[in-house]
Parts: C-alpha cells; structure tokens; sequence
C-alpha cells in the first residue's frame, strides 16, 4: 500500500450472476461492457488491478454435488464456467481498450496463460488487466478462497467483493428483514463467528492470516469500482481496522 494509506494493487471479485445482469443465466453483453468501462476507470487511476470471476450464472459445483453428482467432477465443471466468464470480460476489456491478459490455473495453452505468479505481478506493473480463472484448480475450494488465495500471491493491498443487490454486509437478509443494519467495518473473527456472509470461513482465514482487508460493495451501482479502489469509504471494510 502507497504511504497515503490509498491502494496500489486490488483483486476485484465478481460473481458469475453479475454478468448475467437481469437475466439470471449466462452472459449479459451489455452488462459485461459496463463492467469493461468502470475497470477501465480504475486502469486509467493508475491502479494495477487483477480480477477473479465465479461461474454461478452458468454451473455451480455445489449445487451439482448435492444432487448426486461426484463432487470433484462437479467443481471442475464450475471452473470450465469461470473460463467462459473470464474470456467473455478479456474480450469486453479489449474492446474498450484496456489490455488484458487470462490466466487459468488448469492448463488451456489454445486460450489462455497457465498461471505463473511472477508473470502475472509483471502484467499488472505493465498496466495490463490480468484475470485469474479456473479457480485454484483444484476442486472443493471456492473462487472466494481463489480471490484470497491469488491476492496473498500477488501482495494485493485489497479484495473488493463486488455483491449483486446489496450495498454491504448486514447483521441478517436486509431482502428478508427490512431493519436489516448493515455494518461500516467488521473484524475477521467477527464474520467469522457470526457466519456472515462475505466469503467462506477458509476465504476469510487466509485473508486474516495475510492481513488482506475486504471491501464489500454494490456492484450495481455506477462507478462503485473506482470508488472502492480508490478507498473511498463505500460498503463494508472487513479487517482495515486499525
């Protein structure tokens, strides 16, 4: 982090439904261009910004196990959809011309960059976007557990979890319970303890165990990217307490 206390790299984590838009399935085009323009914003900050992209608008490997599905399987399913996330956002980058480069934990040389730590820090310090797909590549961990994972790799000052619908963390469903209060600033132990939900517990542990902080926020709302990457009070802050 700069001496001003402001970010200098962030992992950005987005949610397979945030590209479905309204739709709730698949790819929306015209959601993944704004996308495209609000990363383009934190690119042109001066920021170096890497992103990590979920797969639940097409596959989520959960859901797939719970119905019987060998549970390796259906992970490694869910992976194969946040390639297609990941090359639908390379593609909507390039397009607003932001450079930008994929890189995928399993082995897809035809499409993609394996993923080698090093390459992917000189990429960002190159100003180039560079998008973390396939997850761990290994089954049974999350793409959240990914965010935490490759931001610890990286030295990532910041994960933003960009949420669908909601502005933050709340103590309860604010869809469920109008008096829903949402919190400023969280500690790790406390979601943790309290099964918020911001990321799974293996997620949060790593993220604690680096003194990574989280920031939650809207991604529904316009400029909220470049707002939280430049550490505007927006959200929820989970562990920048100080």
């Amino acid at each position: 982090m700069a001496e001003d206390g402001k970010y200098k790299r962030i992992v950005l984590k987005l949610s397979g439904e945030a590209l479905a838009g309204s739709k709730g399935f698949g790819i929306d085009p015209e959601v993944v261009d704004s996308l495209a323009i609000q990363i383009r914003e934190v690119v042109e900050s001066g920021l170096e910004i890497a992103i990590v992209n979920g797969g639940g608008n097409f596959w989520r490997g959960i859901s797939g196990s719970t119905k019987g599905m060998d549970r390796a399987t259906a992970d490694y399913m869910g992976m194969l959809a946040t390639i297609i996330n990941s090359l639908a956002l390379q593609d909507a980058l390039e397009n607003r011309g932001v450079p930008t480069r994929v890189q995928t934990a399993i082995e897809m040389r035809q499409i993609a960059e394996t993923y080698i730590r090093r390459r992917a820090i000189r990429h960002m310090e190159k100003g180039r976007v560079v998008i973390f797909a396939a997850g761990t590549g290994n089954p049974y961990f999350s793409t959240d557990t990914t965010a935490a994972l490759r931001a610890a790799e990286i030295e990532a000052d910041a994960i933003l979890m960009a949420k669908k619908g909601v502005d933050g963390v709340y103590d309860c469903d604010p869809a469920k319970n109008s008096s829903a209060v949402m919190f400023k600033e969280l500690d790790y132990i406390e979601v943790i303890q309290r099964h918020l939900s911001v990321m799974d517990s293996t997620a949060i542990s790593l993220c604690m165990d680096n003194h990574i902080p989280i920031v939650v926020f809207n991604i529904d709302k316009t400029g909220n990217i470049l707002a939280a990457a430049s550490g505007n009070k927006i959200g929820t802050l989970v562990g920048g307490m100080k």
